[in-house]
């Protein structure tokens, strides 16, 4: 069914309805717009456009057409309406006859479609939100799980400084708590109303727009028609958050493939997770955080995507923005989908202690260890870092440890160097140390671990 027509004397093509309807991917919003049709009904009610017998019979209308979704809106996009609003319409019409056609008065599917798709993206949002929250929980336990284990530490994919497993987890737990701000702020900022914004100079009837927003769960009614109709910053707000999101996942997804490598050998994914090769049998792949990692380029281009889509985008509305949903829509669920799949990947995730002890002491990694020690005993640091530079050299070319070189090796090198050295080396004593905020110290992973413990508590 086609919302408009009268002023055509001819139909359009088979070619260009099909280049032209969206209802294959807007039929999403199904349950959005009868929501916002159900309160457009009570508004223009309200302002003695139609009757209390009408207004009822619409009412029990919109509320069969609510029910009939709970059973699945798949079969929609097979219909041949032009759009959701238009699907919508005509099969209000098929219950109600031509009231139906009443409920459309004073109203415009430009801001129809703006009001859907916000509703459809505060939804979601909250779903993501859910999302991240999981996720955080899942790697939290974990960090619980392993608080203490020593872990390498690494900056350039080299080997740097010890840390501990659990505090390398609560660094992603600290991204997965930016991206969930990202999210709730952009859920806030949905926070007004665009109907009755009607085609984009306001509604001619006597709406109560504030009304109609709270009814609709908004905080107000926007303030200007022209900006309500084109205003899609909610979409790019999401994407962006999204984009941001799967990055986070994508750098988590690539340690865990390292450490998961037979190179490395830190950690063992579940079978779960994993899957095999045609070819060679011996082969268990972390095909779920390649996956992941891969996903990330559709997420961050359906962003740039729709910043194209806007850039230099005329006011008010344009089809243009017909464009704004099939991207959106992906990037969401594909976003939903990977924080499933990566809390999965920390259900059975299994460290294997003896190889990252190994590798913990491996590297030289507690060479700025004994720089410090050096200033300690009243050397300059710039200097400390020459000396234990060239005992690193040693170390390396007699094929030793630093903790293995014995006392008149390292005098050989340095004369202030004591029996005191071999215990500021143990890893324990590295980690112990750092005992500030942020630190690596297991004092501190504690700390953060009953923190952001209380910070998910406080979302349910």
């Amino acid at each position: 069914m086609a919302l408009w027509g009268g002023r055509f004397t001819q139909a359009p093509s088979e070619r260009f309805k099909n280049f032209n309807d969206s209802l294959k991917f807007d039929y999403r919003m199904a349950v959005e717009d009868v929501e916002g049709s159900i309160a457009w009904a009570l508004a223009i009610h309200q302002a003695g456009v139609l009757t209390k017998d009408e207004y009822d019979n619409l009412l029990a209308a919109l509320n069969e057409l609510l029910c009939e979704f709970e059973g699945g809106i798949e079969h929609i996009k097979d219909e041949s309406d032009e759009d959701i609003h238009s699907y919508v319409e005509r099969r209000l019409i098929e219950k109600v006859g031509t009231l139906g056609k009443k409920l459309h008065t004073g109203r415009s599917r430009n801001d129809q479609v703006a009001l859907d798709l916000k509703l459809f993206c505060r939804k979601n949002t909250q779903l993501i939100l859910k999302g991240i929250t999981t996720l955080q929980q899942r790697l939290l336990e974990v960090a619980d799980q392993y608080q203490g284990q020593i872990f390498p530490g690494y900056t350039h994919l080299q080997r740097a400084q010890p840390v501990t497993f659990s505090h390398y987890l609560l660094a992603y737990i600290n991204m997965l708590n930016r991206d969930y701000e990202r999210f709730d702020n952009a859920l806030k900022l949905m926070r007004t109303c665009p109907l009755g914004s009607a085609a984009l100079a306001g509604t001619a009837y006597a709406i109560d727009r504030d009304a109609l927003a709270k009814a609709l769960g908004f905080a107000e009614a926007t303030r200007n028609s022209l900006d309500a109709v084109s205003d899609r910053d909610h979409v790019i707000e999401l994407l962006s958050a999204a984009s941001t999101c799967m990055i986070h996942l994508s750098r988590l997804s690539e340690d865990m493939i390292i450490y998961n490598s037979g190179e490395a050998n830190f950690i063992e994914l579940s079978d779960k997770v994993t899957s095999g090769s045609s070819l060679m049998p011996q082969k268990k792949n972390p095909d779920a955080l390649e996956l992941i990692r891969g996903k990330c380029g559709r997420v961050v281009g359906a962003l740039s995507g729709m910043l194209v889509t806007l850039k230099a985008l005329p006011l008010a509305y344009d089809k243009d923005m017909q464009e704004d949903k099939e991207g959106l829509f992906d990037a969401l669920d594909t976003l939903h989908d990977c924080l499933d799949m990566m809390s999965m990947v920390f259900e059975d995730i299994v460290i294997n202690k003896e190889n990252v002890l190994k590798a913990a002491k491996g590297g030289y990694s507690n060479a700025t260890e004994l720089a410090d020690y050096l200033v300690g005993k009243g050397i300059a640091f710039r200097e400390a870092h020459e000396i234990v530079g060239q005992t690193v050299l040693y170390a390396i070319k007699v094929q030793k440890a630093l903790e293995d070189l014995t006392l008149d090796e390292f005098k050989a090198i340095c004369p202030v160097i004591a029996d005191d050295v071999y215990a500021i080396l143990e890893l324990d004593s590295i980690l112990s140390k750092r005992d500030v905020i942020g630190g690596v110290a297991p004092a501190q992973s504690s700390v953060e671990i009953a923190r952001f413990k209380e910070i998910l508590d406080s979302r349910s």
